[in-house]
């Protein structure tokens, strides 16, 4: 009887550990998949490429500490080019 209890009760603390870990995971995942958030992070990454084209233009290159920001210059710099281009087709078509 004795070895029950030690054994319900082990049970009984898993469970209360798991149940902490799944409520830790289902925050973690709330967070990650919040519009707020999502907006707010896509808000300071496109800041964040505005700034790196701008200091690319003037000569200082493309961000190396992180590849991402590299990639979104070159991102924003193919979609102005491809802006330019089709205002140009449409002026030279007129």
């Amino acid at each position: 009887m004795s070895d029950d209890k030690i054994s319900q009760k082990t049970l009984e603390s898993e469970i209360a550990a798991t149940r902490a870990e799944l409520a830790a995971t289902i925050d973690s995942l709330s967070l990650r998949l919040d519009p707020r958030i999502r907006a707010a992070e896509a808000k300071v990454a496109a800041v964040q490429a505005g700034s790196d084209t701008a200091a690319f233009l003037k000569g200082a290159g493309l961000p190396e500490e992180d590849p991402s920001r590299a990639r979104n210059v070159k991102v924003l710099l193919g979609a102005a080019a491809g802006v330019v281009g089709l205002v140009a087709l449409k002026l030279i078509r007129r």
